[in-house]
């Protein structure tokens, strides 16, 4: 990547290998984090490294630990017998 801070749309979009309206469509459903600026947006490079799964954020660590505590909680029992096979 480059030294760029934040990221257009455009640029996005060519290297997520999809269309400059998918990505704004990712913006709006929350799924990409971006910054309004007038009528533009711009992605920061943090957020970019997410998407393009180069770091996992902190948010994302939370959701993980929250799914593998109840898959633990529910078939705890369950993956224990498996892991003795």
């Amino acid at each position: 990547m480059s030294n760029k801070e934040f990221f257009t749309i455009a640029e996005v979009a060519k290297l997520l290998g999809v269309s400059r309206i998918a990505v704004y469509k990712k913006i709006k459903k929350g799924q990409i984090e971006a910054i309004r600026i007038g009528r533009n947006f711009a992605i920061p490079k943090k957020e970019l490294a997410d998407i393009l799964g180069a770091a996992i954020g902190e948010k994302d660590k939370k959701i993980i630990h929250e799914a593998v505590k109840k898959t633990v909680k529910e078939y705890g029992e369950a993956l224990r017998l498996l892991g003795k096979e």
